[in-house]
């Protein structure tokens, strides 16, 4: 099973914009930040051609618990920007079983067995045949995301890409 295709709105960059710009939305409680790029990057993918590829956008969820102390989740921010020049529905069909530190210290295989069956298909949900757009803020192993889309693959989605705010860096 793979990914049909990746993509990012910026290029990460450790104290550069894009890393100014994520710890606002993320430790700075500035969800509105999430929503104008993913808005920004909808109309760029909607005037590319690419409004009609997907059935659903799905953001990678957080631990309830870390949400709660957030009181958002950046990805599904980001996805709410992107929805609507888009015109697709978010849906939370993943769900966080375990909690886990954060990634950022992390080397790339201690990323891979950090998230190792950490989400699930919400129960009940029917997937099978749907095109699926999967969202996260950053991408650098890509660890996350790959756990992400092997769930919703193994589950019957026709095909997932990969969007974040940001890819590339530590």
């Amino acid at each position: 099973m793979q990914v049909n295709r990746a993509m990012a709105f910026l290029r990460f960059s450790k104290k550069g914009k894009s890393q100014k710009l994520l710890h606002q939305l993320k430790y700075r409680n500035k969800p509105e930040i999430g929503e104008e790029m993913g808005r920004l990057y909808g109309l760029t993918l909607a005037n590319s051609g690419f409004s009609s590829e997907w059935d659903v956008i799905v953001p990678v969820p957080l631990h309830p618990m870390k949400q709660k102390r957030r009181g958002y989740n950046q990805s599904e921010k980001f996805a709410e920007g992107l929805s609507k020049p888009l015109e697709t529905t978010v849906s939370n069909l993943l769900e966080r079983k375990k909690f886990t530190e954060t990634q950022t210290k992390k080397s790339r295989l201690q990323r891979l067995e950090n998230v190792d069956e950490v989400f699930e298909l919400r129960q009940g949900e029917n997937i099978t045949g749907l095109r699926i757009l999967l969202v996260d803020d950053v991408v650098t192993t890509g660890a996350t995301l790959s756990a992400c889309a092997n769930v919703l693959l193994a589950n019957g989605a026709k095909h997932v890409d990969l969007v974040t705010i940001a890819a590339g860096g530590q």
